[in-house]
Order: structure tokens, then C-alpha cells, then sequence
């Protein structure tokens, strides 16, 4: 493998202070062990990493380029996992397999901003107007961190929600829509099966019972395979 003409940036301006191998992972979406890769030399970033470690890091890669919003068309898309409302599944903090992607048409309204794809399990949207989410469904969404500062919730946004328990070793993600009152917000599902109910957060996203809640993308769009392809 070639050395990653980007190695010795990373490595210089992980010590800085407030930089960690950590944070610039979260800030791209890949695990820790993608970024130790990077600095032993066994991986190399790749190019829309290489943007968003610009933006990490506040300065441009070497050759002077500054960063630039996406012009490509089409963008990867980090294959999160399964929503499945409900179910809470054991959050596996040893996984240091690479991250799949997909390729995706990017977002124009933050084109920097990470995309992330999850695969719908059951039916807690098949409601959903004007056009249901469906089981085997895939939704494209931006990621709420990247964007959270630019962007104000309102009422009938479809969004990816993380509810955590057990000290976040139990992890759920499903995709609801957002109901806004002036003392809490909720999460509905749109469903024909009534076991679906909403979560419903006062004030902050927070849950009083050991479980927190939070937003962790947008949906933007949903994609669907026909069967037999």
C-alpha cells in the first residue's frame, strides 16, 4: 500500500489539544480502530474523509486546498444498521470491522454533512403519508449532529431516534415523526399496528427512567429494491 500522503497531517494535528484519535473517528462516523489504522499506516483516509478531517481539525489538507462544499452528484453513505421500533439490541463496543457504504445522491442543502442509511424492520411507519415506510425499506438520512446547529425541528419531520438504557449497553434506533408542543416533544410512529407508541420527551430529549433519548438523523429519503433484484 502507498504511504497515505495524509498520514503526517493527522498525526500533527491529533496533538493538538482537543484533538483526539476519538473525536476526529466520531466526526467522520467510522470506529476508533479506522483512525489507528490511519496513523500505524495499515489504512488510508479517503477523499470525503479527507474533508470532513479538515473540518475537524479547522485547516485545510496539505496542498493548500480549502475546504469546499461537495460538488459530486452522488456521496457515500455509512450502513448504520437496523430500525426496528421496540427492540433494543446489545451494542457490540468491540467492533472493528470497516464501516459498508452505499453511494447515495448527496444533500444539497449540507453537502459536507455525513449520510447515514438504515434497513427498516416491521411495520411502525407503514402509515406514514403521503408515502409509508416499509419493511425492507432503506432510509437515507443527514446526520442531526452535523447539522443540528443549522437546523430547527418542527412538526412532520421523519427522523431517525437512539433510545439508550442500561448505561447506553442497549441501544434501539426506529424512525418517527416529530410532534412539537411547548412543554415536550414527541416521537410518533404511523402505524396500523397499535403495540407502536410514541415516545414522548418533556422539555429536553431526555427520559427520566434511565433511558435517554436522542436524535441522530434526518431522513432526506427512502429507497426500496424491487424483489427478484
Amino acid at each position: 500500500m502507498l504511504e497515505d500522503p495524509y498520514k503526517k497531517w493527522v498525526i500533527e494535528n491529533l496533538e493538538k489539544p482537543g484533538k483526539s484519535q476519538t473525536g476526529l473517528a466520531k466526526a467522520l462516523g467510522l470506529h476508533p480502530s479506522a483512525i489507528n489504522k490511519v496513523v500505524s499506516g495499515k489504512r488510508q483516509l479517503k477523499s470525503h474523509e479527507v474533508v470532513g478531517a479538515a473540518a475537524y481539525f479547522g485547516e485545510a489538507a496539505p496542498g493548500g486546498e480549502e475546504v469546499k462544499p461537495s460538488s459530486a452528484k452522488w456521496v457515500p453513505a455509512r450502513k448504520v444498521g437496523i430500525v426496528a421500533a421496540g427492540l433494543f439490541r446489545e451494542v457490540d463496543e468491540f467492533d472493528q470491522s470497516e464501516p459498508e457504504e452505499i453511494t447515495v445522491p448527496r444533500d444539497e442543502n449540507f453537502p459536507n454533512a455525513r449520510q447515514l442509511t438504515f434497513e427498516v424492520e416491521g411495520d411502525s411507519m407503514n402509515e406514514l403519508r403521503p408515502r409509508p415506510i416499509l419493511p425492507g425499506d432503506t432510509v437515507v438520512a443527514t446526520a442531526y449532529e452535523d447539522i443540528a446547529h443549522r437546523v430547527v425541528l418542527r412538526d412532520g419531520m421523519v427522523v431517525v431516534v437512539q433510545r439508550t438504557r442500561d448505561a447506553g449497553h442497549m441501544r434501539e434506533w426506529s424512525v418517527k415523526q416529530i410532534e412539537i408542543y411547548e412543554d415536550r416533544t414527541e416521537f410518533h410512529p404511523r402505524s396500523s399496528n397499535p403495540k407502536h407508541k410514541p415516545i414522548v420527551v418533556p422539555r429536553q430529549f431526555d427520559a427520566d427512567d434511565g433511558v435517554t433519548v436522542e436524535i441522530i438523523g434526518i431522513v432526506r429519503m427512502v429507497l426500496n429494491t424491487m424483489p427478484g433484484f
